[in-house]
């Protein structure tokens, strides 16, 4: 386990004692943990290291005992299907789960890459949660994959990443509707020498994204959209860079190379026309191994035939881009009729005097 002794607010280092409290007295060898006998090692960045963790910096300098007889050997045991990330669901509909995916997330990460037409001397600015599917895949995984630089940040603020696209020459920008939205209003935006931005991508395209979507293409750079969930893969749709400005967010992409999709009636399971809301399912190499020891679970999301279901709605144009309009269990329920709180969010933000909205639904008592 490797860990990090504080971050924020959070004492992580804490909750490992709670959890293992054998780093507190056992020595920094092999772990003979009570509650866990698999956890072998606990490795702790940062100034607080128990007798029984490893600091990062000692793993650091092992490592260079290695050889690389050693480290090939290793290479070669390695096989493209075995399970390599184990990422956990953040639990909004039940229980988190853990997602289980192969060394194929590197295929992912390449065929993102290729469809934006990423290069080695590009710089990428990376200011989302590295425990987020996407600035995991987006970030570090990315800049191993494809060699680009990445400038991290801590935390996000408007003038910090403004500040660091024009220090460090950023080139490709990262951001969802809120980070956009933050960028582009930011009072003093017309300070910064932003003419190294070339091209941006976005969460998924969802309605409420327009506004910010259009002030980020005019006033930032070309922005185009993508879609994509844990367990599909990072992105699975992504918009052309060179696609019609209005395209660039009125949809959240095109499929991947490799990645099928198909919209059907979440009541009957059939294929509604295009242009028609319905449950976007997926299929393809991307998609998640299963959940980690819940084959029930798993069961009922990837369906016979392999077809995932993501849960979302979305609509299909007959040139093969989706549109991500929110999920299925967000519909709100009014006078018996479905009412999509995208839809109305949409409709509201286009009164000028609407920065940012957010419909919930109230029990009518």
């Amino acid at each position: 386990m490797i860990t990090v002794d504080r971050s924020g607010p959070i004492d992580y280092l804490a909750l490992a004692r709670a959890i293992i409290p054998e780093i507190a007295s056992g020595p920094n060898t092999v772990l003979a943990s009570a509650m866990f006998p698999e956890l072998e090692r606990v490795i702790v960045l940062g100034s607080d290291i128990p007798s029984g963790a490893i600091a990062w910096s000692d793993m650091m300098a092992r490592g260079k005992a290695i050889t690389a007889a050693s480290l090939w050997d290793r290479v070669r045991q390695v096989k493209p299907a075995d399970t390599t990330l184990i990422m956990y669901s953040s639990g909004t509909t039940g229980f988190p789960k853990g997602v289980m995916h192969c060394h194929n997330l590197q295929r992912n990460v390449i065929d993102i890459a290729n469809r934006l037409g990423y290069r080695l001397s590009d710089v990428i600015l990376m200011n989302w949660l590295l425990f987020h599917v996407l600035g995991l895949y987006l970030g570090p995984l990315f800049t191993v994959c494809v060699g680009m630089r990445m400038v991290l940040t801590t935390v996000f603020g408007p003038a910090e990443s403004l500040g660091l696209i024009e220090r460090e020459r950023v080139i490709r920008l990262w951001g969802f509707e809120s980070q956009l939205d933050a960028l582009t209003t930011h009072p003093e935006l017309d300070t910064f020498d932003l003419a190294s931005l070339r091209t941006g991508l976005g969460g998924v395209g969802m309605p409420s994204s327009l506004p910010a979507a259009r002030r980020a293409y005019d006033l930032l750079c070309p922005i185009v959209s993508g879609y994509g969930m844990m367990e599909t893969g990072a992105g699975i749709a992504i918009g052309y860079p060179e696609a019609p400005k209005e395209d660039a967010w009125l949809t959240s992409g095109y499929a991947l190379p490799g990645i099928e999709f198909k919209v059907i009636d979440p009541a009957t399971g059939s294929p509604v026309a295009y242009g028609e809301q319905g449950e976007l399912c997926v299929r393809g190499y991307s998609l998640m191994q299963g959940h980690y020891k819940k084959p029930e679970e798993t069961a009922k999301t990837i369906a016979q035939a392999g077809w995932l279901h993501t849960g979302d709605l979305t609509t299909q144009r007959e040139d093969g881009s989706i549109r991500f309009l929110g999920r299925i269990k967000d519909l709100l329920k009014v006078g018996g009729e479905n009412v999509d709180p995208a839809e109305v969010e949409l409709f509201l933000s286009d009164h000028p005097a609407v920065g940012q909205i957010q419909i919930v639904g109230v029990l009518d008592k």
